[in-house]
């Protein structure tokens, strides 16, 4: 943060052109979350990778910038949150651009990575700027504009990006991002004005490597577990204890330094720290579904990539319901009311899903899709309100940087591990019914009046029946744990407090 106070001063023009600059990145970069997803079979298909490799096009990505987001704060202390804006969107513009071209695998998964790493700074900045140029009775509807863009990213991902899979190539769902960037960098560099970077703290490189170290590996370890057989295989162990080890030393880093990397003074606030272990579960919520629905919906419906990405459409049309409603009752009933309406919406459509068959029509698709949408849309907006309502203004853009690390940490390792809880549970729905495949089966006897049981084609048709009734139940089963997170995480409400009056530090801003 740095700069005198600007919110009296920007005009209502100045202002309109700085939310749509900055609210350009924030969709940009929340799109590269999910827009890959519908794609992803088709990208496996091109670069000859296996399943469980080909989703860490989707986590590379989020755990670089969960690593790197932690960097915001003081990035724009020392260097101005204009410049690191600038940096951020010509990079990750640029590493979009090396993703279309990419010829292999480990080529994509490079360039995702440094998408992630120039993109974290986005969605923190892009937070601290909205809260900076806004009095604070028009706060609650500045986050409801960035959350829009920030949830809408992710749902509206997989829409746009089944239609340019479909109509162009998987590339075009990283090309797009090429004008985006361009329109977001000449915004920023015309309207917002640059203000001299503030005298940061000195920069605790112990407390980060350690807190890098520890996200790191530990994603690692969640995206190589299901393949390496989890805790039987050593390499599993060693990635472990590494980030075991590196999370302990990060704390004690936190607890004892003079200048910590992580401010003691965020984990001093208990608004704060709980809203952002609850921002830990809504990564897992928001991020699971959007990951498993369009495998499931493409493999095992056989829809065309456009076709899933229409069907996954609700959820964004829930979502503008949701946030159109959301900014203006945010500040005048109980958020923890809001909050709690949203997390039993977002129980239901997952109730919903574990409902889901081979031969459904797309309706019940659209109905949990609809509902889940309008779940997540209640849950993010007075979340950042209550996050946020008791930090001194100096500490915001840290605590930004702070509750979007968190927030796509459980992204990342929710990903990550429901999709091995399901290639497991798959397996062994698959050896469960492989077991009904034989002569003293009634069913069998049955079945054999219609088809040949001892023809090779008809075995094979049995075969890939099971096959996709196994898949089907190891989705039903993941949508299962998903409502069980939904519901464990009603009570957490109860540790959140109402905002109370802020500090007068809260009036410092960041844009001049």
């Amino acid at each position: 943060m740095s700069g005198t106070p600007a919110a009296g001063r920007s005009d209502g023009f100045n202002r309109l052109m700085i939310t749509v600059s900055i609210m350009t990145a924030t969709l940009m970069n929340a799109l590269d979350m999910t827009i890959a997803n519908v794609a992803l079979p088709h990208i496996q298909g091109s670069v000859s990778a296996s399943a469980d490799q080909v989703t860490w096009v989707l986590t590379s990505y989020i755990v670089s910038a969960a690593i790197m987001t932690p960097l915001t704060g003081a990035l724009s202390a020392r260097f101005g949150q204009k410049n690191v804006f600038l940096v951020s969107v010509v990079g990750f513009t640029i590493a979009s651009a090396l993703c279309g071209v990419a010829q292999n695998l480990v080529q994509i998964v490079g360039f995702r990575l440094l998408q992630g790493i120039c993109g974290a700074p986005l969605i923190p900045l892009a937070q601290s700027v909205l809260l900076d140029i806004n009095p604070r009775e028009k706060q609650g509807q500045a986050m409801a504009v960035w959350g829009m863009a920030s949830m809408l990213g992710p749902i509206m991902g997989p829409v746009l990006g089944g239609y340019l899979t479909d109509h162009f190539s998987w590339r075009w769902v990283f090309y797009i991002n090429v004008p985006f960037g361009v329109a977001s960098f000449l915004g920023i560099w015309t309207f917002v004005p640059g203000g001299r970077p503030a005298q940061g703290k000195p920069f605790d490189l112990m407390g980060f490597m350690f807190l890098a170290v520890a996200v790191g590996v530990g994603q690692l370890m969640f995206d190589r577990g299901e393949g390496q057989d989890w805790f039987n295989s050593t390499e599993i162990w060693i990635e472990a204890i590494i980030a075991a080890i590196a999370l302990y030393l990060c704390v004690v880093q936190t607890v004892t330094a003079k200048q910590p990397f992580i401010s003691r003074a965020l984990l001093r606030d208990r608004n704060f720290v709980t809203a952002a272990g609850f921002s830990l579960i809504i990564g897992v919520l928001m991020f699971s579904t959007t990951a498993l629905l369009p495998p499931m919906i493409e493999t095992l419906l056989g829809y065309p990539v456009t076709q899933a990405g229409l069907v996954l459409a609700p959820r964004g049309v829930g979502t503008l319901i949701a946030m159109f409603f959301v900014g203006r009752i945010v500040g005048r009933i109980d958020n923890r009311l809001i909050l709690g309406v949203g997390l039993t919406l977002m129980a239901l459509s997952t109730w919903q899903m574990t409902h889901f068959s081979l031969y459904m029509s797309s309706s019940p698709l659209i109905l949990a899709g609809l509902t889940q949408g309008l779940g997540m849309g209640l849950l993010f907006v007075p979340l950042s309100t209550i996050a946020f309502s008791t930090l001194p203004g100096h500490l915001r853009t840290e605590g930004a940087g702070l509750f979007t690390l968190i927030r796509n940490i459980g992204s990342s390792a929710g990903i990550s591990l429901l999709a091995a809880s399901q290639i497991q549970a798959m397996e062994v729905s698959r050896s469960e019914l492989n077991d009904h495949v034989r002569a003293d089966n009634p069913a069998m006897n049955m079945l054999g009046r219609v088809i040949d049981p001892n023809s090779p084609v008809s075995l094979a048709g049995i075969s890939a029946e099971i096959g996709r009734q196994s898949a089907m139940v190891a989705y039903i089963d993941a949508f299962k744990a998903i409502m069980m997170i939904c519901l464990l995480a009603l009570p957490i409400l109860i540790l959140l407090r109402p905002p109370k009056a802020r500090l007068a530090a809260d009036i410092h801003t960041a844009v001049e």
